[in-house]
């Protein structure tokens, strides 16, 4: 095959996935309006760690705007689906499907609304739900993906949190990551040893062989100072310590 049949073959796949994406999100806000679990296996791509090893930081890189709650615990408390849409010009906005029509332009209000439907659906206790919250961000800055956020894995409940909490996390991420059609984004911080990591165990029980499991090293903090020696590895001059 030629330099050019290659080319128009990858043109030819590339506008035939752009007109896959809008047709998968629609068919997820169809289920979610209607309250249903999505029953189709469809592409996206899960943001998998456990609680407070930077799972958010990893999604707001993507997208480029900070409107990801934030706090001590579980914070995500519902699956976040996050289907970005690439527009050519004008302002970046985003849109919640419970919502309506209704436009969020400023992001604090994004995070905010956030934190209201968590409540709403999974209570102000710290609970959790499977019931997704889909989120529309349009902007230049951002290509046409379909991300979800899931809960922070944990081990231990705290506080008035239902005593089998781990256990409910642990099969809304499941649900989710079990699609063989779902890329896996395994988080974990940089500060631990990743034979131990959550993420990277839960991705092997649904991907074994690691073919759809990108592993993602979060909490890194780059120093020269010749009195980190020993505490990593260097590079080019400066040395990756643990934070």
């Amino acid at each position: 095959m030629c330099i050019r049949d290659r080319v128009s073959t990858q043109s030819t796949w590339d506008i035939k996935m752009e007109n896959l994406i809008p047709v998968i999100n629609k068919v997820q806000e169809i289920f979610a309006r209607v309250s249903l679990p999505v029953t189709i296996d469809l592409p996206l791509i899960a943001v998998v760690g456990a609680q407070s090893t930077g799972k958010s930081s990893v999604l707001e890189s993507i997208v480029g705007r900070d409107f990801l709650p934030r706090g001590a615990g579980i914070v995500t408390r519902r699956p976040l689906i996050l289907q970005l849409h690439h527009v050519n010009q004008g302002d970046e906005y985003a849109q919640f499907v419970h919502q309506g029509d209704k436009v969020f332009r400023n992001f604090d209000a994004v995070r905010a609304e956030i934190d209201a439907d968590t409540d709403r659906i999974a209570g102000k206790n710290k609970g959790v739900s499977s019931e997704p919250i889909i989120l529309k961000i349009f902007s230049p800055n951002v290509l046409d993906l379909t991300l979800v956020d899931l809960p922070g894995l944990t081990k231990v409940a705290i506080g008035d949190q239902q005593a089998d909490i781990p256990q409910l996390i642990r099969d809304i991420v499941l649900n989710i990551v079990k699609n063989p059609n779902c890329i896996i984004l395994a988080v974990s911080a940089g500060n631990m040893d990743l034979a131990n990591s959550d993420s990277l165990k839960l991705a092997r029980e649904v991907d074994p062989k690691g073919d759809r499991t990108i592993g993602v090293i979060t909490c890194l903090l780059y120093t020269s100072d010749a009195a980190d020696e020993g505490l990593g590895v260097d590079l080019g001059g400066r040395r990756i310590i643990k934070k």
